[in-house]
């Protein structure tokens, strides 16, 4: 299947000069859907990439990540942005192009040893993976690899993620 076909670009969103890549047509097309979920579990299986939880960033990891965890038999964790959960959180501020954000995740989510895969809709600058992987880390646990539907390559977010961690990706732009 042609997923490329089905992600619609966006000019001058969210600014001038931005060329947004939109996965709600992706979304919306059941057979892409299924397409893109069973595209990712094969290949992240196929790494090798066995993890407890799946974590998913605000908000379209959401959407990726729980039917992944699902297919992969993994538990899901969402990480959000500040008070959005209601429990003692972890966090990790990171620098945006304008200032700072913060991530949060759950502090009872995960314990230190487990096995944890990051997946989101797309790399772009890597920041808001980079930011999840260190919250990860953090707390103990061992980061097993990232997973996105696409990869923006000229932005090179990829020398922003850990090294010696594999990444999955189904689409390059």
């Amino acid at each position: 299947m042609d997923l490329k076909s089905l992600i619609r670009d966006i000019p001058d969103f969210p600014k001038p000069g931005i060329l947004f890549r939109d996965i709600t047509t992706l979304l919306r097309d059941a057979d892409g859907l299924r397409y893109t979920i069973d595209g990712l579990a094969e290949n992240i299986a196929a790494a090798g990439l066995e993890a407890e939880y799946i974590i998913g960033m605000e908000s379209r990891g959401f959407i990726i990540g729980a039917p992944l965890a699902y297919k992969l038999g993994a538990g899901f964790i969402p990480v959000r942005k500040p008070g959005k959960l209601p429990s003692m959180v972890h966090a990790v501020e990171y620098e945006l192009e304008y200032g700072t954000d913060r991530l949060e995740v759950h502090q009872d989510a995960l314990h230190p040893g487990s096995r944890v895969l990051i997946v989101d809709d797309l790399i772009a600058t890597g920041g808001t993976a980079s930011a999840t992987a260190k919250l990860v880390q953090q707390i103990g646990c061992e980061l097993v690899g990232f997973g996105f539907i696409i990869e923006l390559r000229d932005l090179q977010g990829r020398k922003h993620l850990p090294e010696d961690v594999p990444i999955v990706t189904l689409v390059e732009y």
